[in-house]
């Protein structure tokens, strides 16, 4: 309910003065209109409206009418207040007044463009008469906004707080109308006193507080105030356990003085167990005639009541002011809150939440009668004052906005559709917050720009993202909604969660955690050596297994590259052999694409006889075996080959953990099971010829996984004693460490233990072993790792004799 101030200003909570119509005996036989004039001067706006509209009835003029359908406007009936200045315009000596009135009605009911219409066709416009409707935003957030449950009436119900009990507080003055009929004398003369059944501003009940407890039984509080007529704006204080309320009391006659204006005062209360109130003490700075006191919300953390006024020294209407106290509830002189926020109009129902201020205007550019303002709150100044939008303003009067714990907003407006003259409404967060903490490998949050694309598949449509002051990602979504989101940044991993859903969510905040991983480019996965005859390119029958292999890995996995390295010996010019090495690699790509594979997929390099893997360099006497171990192609098989390409995850990998690109090692080493077998002679530790081609192999695979630890372990067959085998088997362990230190590989990368006889394959002092038996005994067993880690990877056999 807007209430009704000396200043017949219309203003939101209890009216300030309300009196009964002074009617002088003389006066009997006064018309209806004059007499209505004086009841809308003693602001009896709704005794006066009925006297206007029985007066139009018998006799219609463009007077009478322009007067109801200012007395509608009053009562705060928008939509008969502009149905009356429709009607007014319709006479010839209608006034610019009567049109901008009907343009300013058309925007409060919807029917702008009708007025327009209307005015255009008399000659004039909108535009020259200075009226057009506010640009009002939606609000930021978004609010279903609807009635309480149980609370409202056919009458006015507005101002909704809790209590620390979860007790709920409201003003009504509910309980029907009380017509007026227009008397013949009147004993009062022109004192402006209170009729004792009902209010003459509304010819209803006077407001009251009401309490729900949480059952939602309702029930009236009843004031200790003595002579309270009015009863209304309560504000709960939790931690003195306290009711602020506005009264206006019933006062009679000051110093023999009976022509007075009573004015609403704040007073307070100790809340009883049972939500009654126990004593009520007087707001220091209340002048119950001078001035209006009202609206009072006490802040707890700042120790401040704010309230709204009408005090000298304002700027014009009801200004909203701060008193602070102190744990004695002693109050300092009132702080007007100055022009950011106070206008010429009236500003009312202050209301603060962490750092945002909220009040009701009609000063302020709004949407309706009076809307809802909020601002930034500092405890040194309000600043950056802006309308709230809808649905939390409408083209009625918004007012009283207060906010919950769970941030549920709650509101009193007049707007269409409503129960009563004036509603409480509940306004909920559609929205639910989305929030991701999108980390790197080592579980930092990253605070460096990616793309997030986040997607309301159930709307089709793109939902706004932001990053927080933490650099979490966040969003507001929409309730009972399926969603979508892609995250990608250049050089890892986009990653997709088709799994969020709102759908059954009860809480406010949905939560995830991503883990963007950067793609491995040109990881090693698998390491093959191919030789070739003297001074030829043919792939050799010896090679086409390894071929075979990797050319079906390669189709399995697209994902997978092959770089091809050629060599030569040093026989021969060294132009010649940078030919002879390319031919060979050629060699290569052509064999692979006769089993598929595009040439686009092999990537090749040539090195003559400048990378001998050993020291049979021109001139020096060489072995033709140790020629051979420099007639090669070193294929190297790269997943993520391409440094500019956005790769995905791979489907076949979409399990993995790809911030352990060693993983994607082991699980292509498990596919092609190769593992080299080298043999020693019976008692020997020198490596043979044939088995060096495997550590060349091992030796290229560490050098291009430096990650990589190998784990080498001796072992003899059960012949001969334990100190002797123990001896042995740490030669055998040793040859094969000196070989791969000799290639490159970090003493530092290779680990070697040796275990003689103990750990036999079979147990030849049991059973009766074969030769064949005794040679799988004698063994050296190698086992590739993780060595940041310290895994124990995959085991590989190294028999010997």
């Amino acid at each position: 309910m807007v209430l009704i101030m000396k200043k017949t200003l219309t203003i939101l909570g209890i009216t300030a003065v309300l009196f009964l119509g002074a009617v002088y005996g003389s006066e009997a036989q006064q018309s209806k209109v004059r007499y209505a004039d004086d009841q809308m001067g003693l602001m009896n706006y709704q005794h006066a409206l009925d006297m206007y509209k029985e007066a139009y009835a018998k006799k219609p003029n463009y007077e009478t009418a322009r007067k109801t359908a200012l007395a509608q406007e009053k009562v705060r009936d928008y939509g008969q207040s502009y149905a009356w200045w429709k009607t007014a315009v319709g006479y010839e000596e209608a006034t610019e007044e009567a049109y901008t009135a009907l343009l300013r009605m058309g925007i409060l009911t919807d029917n702008f463009e009708e007025a327009k219409s209307i005015i255009e066709a008399k000659g004039l416009s909108a535009d020259s008469l200075g009226v057009s409707p506010a640009s009002i935003p939606v609000s930021a957030r978004k609010l279903k906004v609807e009635p309480m449950e149980g609370v409202n009436s056919s009458e006015a119900d507005f101002s909704y707080v809790e209590d620390a009990k979860g007790m709920k507080y409201f003003v009504s003055d509910r309980g029907g109308s009380f017509p007026t009929r227009m008397p013949g004398i009147r004993i009062d003369g022109r004192n402006k006193l209170f009729s004792e059944e009902k209010s003459d501003a509304s010819d209803r009940n006077y407001f009251s507080v009401y309490q729900q407890d949480k059952d939602g039984k309702v029930s009236k509080v009843v004031s200790n105030v003595p002579n309270t007529m009015h009863f209304s704006d309560p504000s709960y204080g939790a931690s003195q356990n306290l009711l602020f309320y506005s009264v206006t009391r019933s006062i009679g006659k000051v110093k023999k003085r009976r022509n007075i204006v009573v004015q609403p005062e704040i007073y307070y209360s100790k809340v009883g167990p049972d939500g009654s109130l126990e004593g009520f003490t007087a707001f220091p700075y209340n002048d119950s005639i001078g001035y209006a006191m009202m609206h009072p919300f006490v802040d707890e953390g700042a120790k401040r009541l704010y309230f709204s006024s009408d005090m000298p020294g304002g700027m014009g209407g009801y200004d909203l002011y701060y008193s602070e106290y102190d744990e004695n509830m002693v109050f300092g002189t009132p702080v007007n809150l100055g022009p950011e926020v106070n206008t010429g109009g009236n500003e009312t129902h202050p209301f603060r939440k962490d750092n945002r201020f909220y009040f009701s205007s009609t000063g302020h550019k709004g949407l309706g009668g009076m809307d809802i303002f909020e601002a930034n709150y500092t405890p040194t100044a309000i600043s950056g004052v802006r309308n709230m939008g809808t649905p939390v303003n409408s083209l009625g009067d918004d007012f009283a906005y207060r906010e919950g714990k769970d941030r549920t907003v709650y509101l009193s407006s007049n707007r269409k559709g409503g129960q009563g003259l004036d509603d409480i409404y509940m306004a909920k967060e559609m929205y639910k917050q989305f929030l991701a903490r999108v980390l790197d490998c080592n579980g930092a949050i990253i605070t460096e720009s990616y793309l997030a694309t986040f997607r309301d598949k159930t709307q089709g449509i793109i939902v706004p993202t932001a990053r927080n002051g933490k650099g979490e990602l966040t969003a507001q979504v929409e309730p009972e909604s399926d969603f979508g989101i892609t995250i990608s940044k250049p050089g890892y991993f986009p990653l997709t969660d088709e799994s969020i859903t709102t759908k059954g969510f009860a809480g406010d905040t949905l939560k995830r955690e991503y883990r963007l991983v950067p793609i491995p480019y040109q990881l090693p996965v698998h390491v093959d050596i191919v030789y070739y005859d003297l001074d030829k390119f043919a792939i050799r029958r010896d090679a086409m297994p390894a071929l075979d292999k990797l050319a079906e890995l390669m189709k399995k996995y697209s994902f997978l590259d092959l770089l091809v390295a050629s060599h030569t010996d040093s026989r021969a010019s060294d132009e010649y052999n940078i030919t002879l090495s390319n031919n060979r690699a050629k060699a290569v790509t052509e064999y692979l694409g006769g089993k598929g594979i595009n040439s686009d997929r092999v990537r090749l390099e040539w090195f003559g006889e400048s990378q001998l893997t050993n020291d049979c360099g021109n001139g020096k006497p060489c072995k033709e075996e140790n020629h051979q171990l420099n007639r090669r192609s070193e294929l190297v098989l790269e997943a993520f080959p391409d440094p500019t390409k956005q790769y995905d995850i791979p489907q076949e990998l979409k399990d993995m953990d790809f911030c352990e690109p060693e993983d994607i090692f082991e699980k292509i080493q498990e596919e092609i099971n190769d593992i080299p077998t080298i043999y020693f002679d019976f008692d020997k530790a020198m490596l043979r010829s044939v088995h060096k081609t495997e550590l060349e192999r091992t030796a290229i695979m560490l050098k291009r996984m430096p990650n990589l630890m190998l784990y080498i372990e001796g072992h003899t067959d059960q012949r001969g004693d334990g100190p002797y085998n123990q001896k042995l088997s740490e030669r055998r362990a040793q040859a094969v460490k000196d070989y791969l230190k000799n290639k490159g590989v970090e003493d530092n990368r290779l680990e070697s233990q040796w275990f003689g006889k103990t750990k036999p394959i079979h147990d030849c002092d049991q059973v009766t072993c074969t030769p064949a038996m005794h040679q799988l005994n004698r063994r050296t067993e190698l086992r590739v790792g993780k060595s940041s880690y310290g895994y124990t990877g995959r085991q590989k056999k190294v028999d010997t004799m």
